[in-house]
């Protein structure tokens, strides 16, 4: 009597490079400032780019995720 699982009813990983990855667009400060639904990655970094001297490269937006 076997008790463990049979080997055909393993599952397979699919590779890294075949699996689905989100991909997020980077919005700017302004782009923030005018968002219906406001994020808390958002704001804090709308918040930082109000002071003088601040420089910023953009925020990943959670609202333009897409896949691939």
């Amino acid at each position: 009597m076997s008790k463990g699982k049979s080997s055909a009813a393993k599952k397979t990983k699919k590779p890294a490079s075949e699996r689905k990855q989100y991909h997020y667009k980077l919005v700017l400060s302004d782009t923030c400032a005018v968002c219906k639904t406001p994020c808390a990655r958002g704001m804090s970094y709308y918040n930082r780019m109000q002071e003088p001297g601040a420089i910023g490269k953009g925020v990943p937006c959670i609202l333009t995720r897409t896949y691939s």
